[in-house]
């Protein structure tokens, strides 16, 4: 039975990595999949998946104005697809969700998203907002804190290293902008703690 996942982690958790992989086990299977990633996201190149440790696969891009039920009942119309793998689900809409979840119920096809939680003020991204309302099921994909302890937020840092508390939601960036951390020393970072007990 298809449904819908979402695999959502902070930054530099191996998001892309899982995806990749999945993705390679249906292939290898013999079993097509349909990749899509976000336009705004062009790191690794306009309609390319790409991993830190080096893998990569091509992939279709969404916009904020596409339709992705019209553009996957499209996709298979030209064959079978036996998963949809949706990459920086967080740039995701509100009404793309849904109609990912259209997708699920309509064409009975699994869409499995991946993407951020929270961005680096603590707040859900409107897609995952909405992801995590829908989702069949979900899956955080870990990472770790300096200390040790699970990151599950996301600061963001300027060319010297310091902490922003203010600017966009959107700022495209991989390691020399984000920092991964525990709740504890993200409020260290943002100065909602003070020094003397940081716990560093």
């Amino acid at each position: 039975m298809a449904k819908l996942y979402f695999n959502y982690s902070t930054m530099n958790a191996g998001k892309s990595t899982v995806l990749l992989q999945a993705s390679h086990n249906y292939r290898e299977n013999k079993m097509q999949t349909y990749l899509l990633t976000a336009r705004v996201d062009d790191r690794a190149g306009t309609g390319r998946i790409a991993s830190r440790i080096g893998i990569s696969a091509e992939a279709d891009i969404f916009a904020a104005e596409d339709n992705l039920f019209e553009k996957i009942a499209n996709r298979l119309k030209q064959g079978s697809v036996a998963a949809i793998f949706v990459d920086e689900a967080q740039f995701l809409t509100r009404e793309q969700v849904w109609q990912l979840a259209r997708v699920v119920d309509d064409l009975r096809v699994p869409v499995l998203a991946f993407g951020l939680r929270v961005d680096f003020q603590g707040n859900l991204f409107p897609g995952s907002a909405t992801l995590l309302a829908l989702a069949d099921e979900m899956r955080e994909v870990r990472t770790i804190c300096h200390c040790g302890k699970k990151a599950t937020m996301v600061v963001r840092q300027d060319d010297q290293g310091n902490v922003l508390t203010e600017g966009d939601q959107v700022q495209i960036g991989g390691n020399e902008t984000y920092v991964s951390l525990c709740r504890r020393h993200w409020r260290a970072a943002m100065g909602d703690l003070p020094a003397s007990s940081d716990g560093s």
